[in-house]
């Protein structure tokens, strides 16, 4: 019997990943990029970039000249990830051809969905990244986590320029006049540039707002997983335990005092799984995304085998071939400190 859902049949639900990867925003120019940089950026990395992210490289490229990556480094920020490509680190580098820019920046708590773009605070590890649904699909939006503190994932934005301006605007309340200035001027800046090549500011935009009618269940990082749910309902199926009884069943299990206990305390994860795959028959896919979701997002190195059994298989099954890569490969060099492939 199927399981209650959380959310009813939504017309056209089931088209909601017909979207072209090569989607521009309306009204948004073209960043003066080369297509050969661009297309190595995509390359490396199998994603497709929004139009904001060439955008944005050429607003610090103007603050900033001789190192754009470093044009925020006095408010706390600098560019990461696929900006790295944008500045040639990978090659001044040296490094291997077969490096996995897609490990390049992940932290430990960094769903396959997560990208990250900008890196912040180091005793927090805070840092911004975009969030999207599927690989074959653009950002639905920016998100921030610090990975010292949780696995929360808040939404900033639906483009970079928004989630700076955020960060920006938290940072000038804690600041002293003089430095108040410089944010303040930084801001405008921002802003004017934003204003001028049509990007929204706002923290939640339309499409946002559109996007969580989609999400089916927020899951431990509270972003929000949204899959194809056709006329019939079927797509998705609750799990079992509610959130707060699943992190009581992972604590206990993590906290076990000796490996007895600890596999008597998995019984309830294992029914799960059990019930993931009665649910995966019936192509309710996202039942097993979600769990495997939120075992990652707890955090102990006990839930990677069932992790590895549940997310490769859910991506898969919902044609998100290159999260089931992503997660695959984190799994095996997660780390809580060496992000940076680049430094090391």
């Amino acid at each position: 019997m199927r399981g209650r859902r959380k959310r009813k049949s939504r017309d056209g639900a089931g088209s909601q990943h017909k979207k072209s990867k090569y989607t521009k925003k309306k009204g948004v120019s073209r960043a003066d990029v080369s297509d050969d940089l661009r297309q190595e950026v995509e390359n490396l990395y199998k994603l497709s970039m929004p139009e904001d992210f060439y955008h944005f490289w050429k607003f610090c490229e103007e603050l900033n000249p001789e190192k754009p990556a470093d044009a925020l480094l006095s408010c706390g920020l600098q560019l990461v990830g696929p900006f790295d490509i944008l500045s040639g680190k990978h090659k001044v580098e040296n490094k291997a051809t077969d490096l996995n820019f897609n490990l390049h920046w992940r932290f430990f708590y960094d769903p396959p969905e997560f990208q990250t773009i900008i890196n912040g605070d180091d005793k927090t590890q805070y840092h911004m990244g975009y969030y999207r649904d599927s690989p074959d699909e653009l950002p639905e939006y920016v998100g921030v986590n610090e990975a010292k503190i949780s696995c929360t994932i808040v939404q900033n934005g639906e483009n970079v320029f928004a989630a700076v301006k955020l960060f920006l605007m938290k940072k000038i309340q804690e600041e002293t006049d003089e430095k108040k200035t410089e944010l303040q001027n930084l801001v405008r800046k921002l802003t004017e540039t934003a204003k001028k090549l049509g990007f929204s500011l706002e923290q939640k935009t339309g499409k946002m707002k559109q996007r969580d009618k989609k999400v089916v269940t927020k899951t431990f990082h509270t972003a929000g997983l949204v899959v194809p749910i056709d006329k019939n309902d079927v797509g998705y199926r609750d799990l079992p335990e509610t959130d707060a009884n699943l992190k009581i069943i992972c604590k206990m299990i993590v906290e076990a005092s000796s490996d007895e206990q600890r596999l008597k305390a998995f019984a309830p994860i294992q029914e799960m799984v059990t019930f993931v795959q009665f649910a995966n028959d019936e192509c309710d896919y996202g039942m097993g995304l979600e769990l495997g979701i939120d075992l990652f997002c707890f955090g102990s190195q006990y839930f990677h085998k069932v992790i590895g059994q549940l997310l490769p298989l859910a991506y898969k099954l919902l044609k998100r071939n290159l999260f089931a890569e992503i997660i695959e490969a984190h799994l095996a060099k997660r780390s809580k400190e060496n992000v940076d492939l680049l430094a090391t």
